[in-house]
């Protein structure tokens, strides 16, 4: 496999997601019945009255709607990060039922993830990095190999030596106003490059399927001051631009 790079997809998300966000914001002060509130909503353009709503910062509606993210071309260090985020649903690929044994051929290696500040050293530093990977391959394999002639659960105790640069691949669920959060901290200058990248990409994905719910969306100095202060990036305008585009 050797390097990999960050692949992000929408699967799946809540048919209609501004419809049912605004049925949920309309049933609250409403003294409507579901079916006519529901009919009324259909029958009208509810992109005004959301974007009212994100504007009043009431969110609780909005967790109505949620996302299905397939993701892959990540590493084993994104995976730490991304599951800090409490309210969201994780299935991953596992190193313990999933063998990255390779078939003793010199170029198989398992998916690994080169940082960008590695490649910008130039091939010397990546084909340098790249030749790790495949000793790490060789040590893994080792193991494996052992682990099983001794009848233990190999690939369970050899992923032991595999590295954070490992790829890994996963299916992350999370609800609008979870991913409106998210966005505020991952999309931020200072969050992790890597996760960072993907944030930005899940924001340009939800954006389509729901633009005005996440017309605003991104780090949270779009809008106001940075949060980060005295470890702010600086660059505010810079990045207000850049999320006014995506």
């Amino acid at each position: 496999m050797g390097a990999k790079k960050l692949s992000v997809s929408l699967l799946r998300y809540t048919p209609e997601p501004q419809e049912i966000v605004a049925m949920g914001a309309k049933l609250c002060y409403s003294p409507a019945d579901v079916e006519e509130l529901k009919k009324g909503i259909e029958a009208r353009n509810q992109e005004p009255f959301l974007e009212r709503l994100m504007e009043f910062s009431h969110l609780s509606p909005i967790e109505h709607a949620s996302f299905t993210f397939g993701i892959e071309g990540v590493s084993r260090s994104l995976l730490a990060q991304i599951t800090r985020h409490r309210i969201a649903s994780f299935s991953v690929k596992s190193q313990r039922y999933v063998s990255e044994a390779s078939a003793a051929k010199e170029e198989d290696v398992f998916g690994y993830i080169i940082p960008p500040r590695i490649e910008a050293l130039g091939a010397e530093a990546v084909q340098e990095f790249a030749g790790q990977m495949k000793q790490i391959q060789k040590w893994y394999d080792s193991w494996v190999e052992k682990l099983r002639n001794s009848g233990g659960r190999a690939n369970e105790d050899a992923r032991f030596v595999l590295p954070n640069a490992a790829e890994t691949k996963m299916l992350v669920t999370m609800n609008a106003r979870e991913l409106l959060h998210f966005f505020s901290l991952r999309c931020c200058n200072r969050a992790q490059w890597e996760i960072r990248a993907l944030a930005t990409e899940m924001l340009r994905l939800a954006k389509q399927a729901a633009p005005a719910i996440f017309k605003e969306a991104g780090p949270g100095c779009l809008h106001g001051p940075c949060p980060e202060g005295k470890m702010s990036c600086g660059k505010s305008s810079e990045v207000r631009e850049k999320y006014k585009e995506l």
